[in-house]
Formats: structure tokens, C-alpha cells, sequence
């Protein structure tokens, strides 16, 4: 019974927070809103700062060189995502946990305003759906969020299965960087196919400035013109070769597509993130109030339908 009033909770918060996403995307291209915003406050949601547990940063040292450098450019929102790999990336999801409390230490003597979450690069595997439930790896901050990596060759089927394996069991799918891979390069039509599905796309800041070569960026410009992007990352590495330019690409959208839309990729789509986040609390404190006062299945029923 705990099963399937859970099951039904998170449906509910799924469903909300899906159809704000969607609803504010909207409203942005239907007014083409262009109020003023400062670019302090763009979001990172994809870049590899914590020191010591993949390819990124190797030390804490070059974890505050990355959040100054973030910082400096108006990021004042970083998601952390250390990479998970089978046979290449496999750290503990507790020694990932325990060198993120050093990057919480440090972002907060850069600056207060300064946050910084945690999440996970997912390369897809078959046991994702058990190792997010067991929580071998992470959501994006707490979420239903899930930024799912693949091999460039990946062939569109694999893709397809794994990612409606991820909305199946509840969560969110966020394709990283789908400039990389054969099959979304290759066909918008299937970008637009899984976007109708319900994943959400991101690309890497250094694709959209033109760092990634000419024909990457003429992708990108594709991807945007079609409305078919929801996040940008900066997907930064270290303070010298894979630094980060998000700040850069900010601009560079804004110019390009007006400011309302670089907004809704660098800040209110990721806001949508963490808002999630606050659902999910709200939702969990409901689920065990319910329980603790041993409200029947049939009430919860009627909660769940009154408030969708």
C-alpha cells in the first residue's frame, strides 16, 4: 500500500513540475519577453568541479579556480555533475558526497550568493533504473532530474529504450550534450522525437560560442531556432583546457535570439530544477503525515486527483 500512495505522490509532483516547464516556455516565445535581467544569476547545470572523483577537477585548488571563474561570468547556480561510467567512472556515491562537502566549503567563502548543488552525469547502462532507486548515483539536486549521458555512436534505438526506461520509472531524462552523438546529430526529426516524449535537450556552452568548430555551432543555432533546447552547461573540466565559457554563450544567445530566451535556457528552465527539488520535500512531508495519521488509500486518491 506505502508503494502505490508513493507511486501516486509521485506522479502528482512529475505532472506539476513538467507541466510548469512547459506552460513558462511557452508564455516566453508567445510574448517574446525581453524585460531586463543581469546575467548575475545564469545557472550552471552540467560541469565537473568536484575535486578528486572523475576527469575534472583533480584538487580543491582547481575546484575554486572553476567556481571563480563561474562566479566571475554571473553563474551564481551550479549543479555539480561528477560523471558515472561503468569500468571508467565508478567512484562511490558517498566518497562523491564527502569531496562535495569541500566544494559547498568553498563556494561559500567566494561569495553567500554563491550555490552549489549536486547531481550526476549518467552514462546509460542497463541498471540505471536500480541504481537511481538505491541511489548509487544521483539526480540533479535532489530531483527527478536525471542527466543522462551516451557513447557518440549510440544507435537511435538504444536511446530511445534507455531514455523511456527513465520516464517509465518516474524520472526526468536531461540528454547532455546531444551536439556529440550520431543519431541527434544526424536527425532533428528524432531530437523532436524524444523531445515529444518528455526528455529534455542540453548542449555544452563551448558548442554554442563556436570553441567546437563551426559545424557543431550551426547545429546548435538549428537546435535553438527549432525550439528544441532546454538547458545549456558549461560542462567545464579544469581552469586551462575545459574552462568555463557559459557566461560567453549567455551573451552569445541573448544577441541572437533575445534575451528572453537566453533567460529561459541559462535561468528559469534550471530554476525549474531545484523548484522540483522543493516539491519533492513538500510532497514527501504530505506522504508521511498521511501515514502518520492513517489516512486511507481512497482520501489519498482524492488528494492526488484534486490537485493535479
Amino acid at each position: 500500500m506505502r508503494m502505490i500512495i508513493q507511486s501516486r505522490l509521485i506522479v502528482f509532483l512529475d505532472y506539476e513540475c513538467g507541466q510548469q516547464l512547459q506552460e513558462h516556455q511557452k508564455c516566453c516565445r508567445q510574448s517574446g519577453r525581453n524585460d531586463r535581467m543581469s546575467i548575475k544569476g545564469i545557472y550552471d547545470i552540467h560541469c565537473h568541479i568536484v575535486p578528486g572523483v572523475d576527469d575534472g577537477a583533480t584538487d580543491i585548488g582547481e575546484t575554486v579556480k572553476l567556481l571563480r571563474m563561474e562566479y566571475e561570468q554571473g553563474v551564481r547556480t551550479v549543479i555539480a555533475t561528477p560523471h558515472f561510467r561503468f569500468r571508467m567512472f565508478e567512484t562511490p556515491a558517498e566518497k562523491v558526497r564527502e569531496q562535495f562537502r569541500l566544494v559547498e566549503k568553498a563556494a561559500s567563502e567566494i561569495s553567500p550568493d554563491l550555490h552549489v548543488y549536486l547531481g550526476c552525469e549518467f552514462h546509460a547502462n542497463m541498471e540505471m533504473l536500480p541504481m537511481l532507486r538505491e541511489q548509487k548515483v544521483m539526480t540533479m539536486a535532489g530531483s527527478r532530474y536525471v542527466l543522462t549521458e551516451f557513447s557518440h555512436n549510440s544507435e537511435e534505438s538504444y536511446i530511445r529504450e534507455r531514455l523511456s526506461a527513465l520516464l517509465s520509472g518516474g524520472y526526468k531524462p536531461i540528454m547532455a550534450h546531444i551536439e556529440r552523438y550520431e543519431a541527434t546529430r544526424n536527425s532533428l526529426d528524432f531530437v523532436e522525437e524524444l523531445a515529444d516524449m518528455g526528455v529534455y535537450m542540453q548542449i555544452n556552452a563551448d558548442s554554442i560560442t563556436g570553441k567546437d568548430g563551426f559545424f557543431t555551432k550551426r547545429y546548435c543555432n538549428k537546435i535553438m531556432k527549432d525550439g528544441l533546447l532546454h538547458f545549456v552547461g558549461s560542462d567545464c573540466h579544469d581552469s586551462a583546457k575545459r574552462s568555463s565559457r557559459i557566461g560567453e554563450a549567455y551573451r552569445m544567445v541573448s544577441a541572437k535570439f533575445g534575451q528572453g530566451y537566453a533567460d529561459e535556457l541559462f535561468i528559469h528552465n534550471p530554476a525549474e530544477i531545484l523548484k522540483q527539488k522543493q516539491n519533492m520535500r513538500l510532497q514527501i512531508d504530505i506522504f508521511y503525515w498521511l501515514i502518520y495519521n492513517k489516512i486511507g488509500l481512497c482520501q489519498i486518491s482524492l488528494f492526488t486527483f484534486r490537485n493535479t
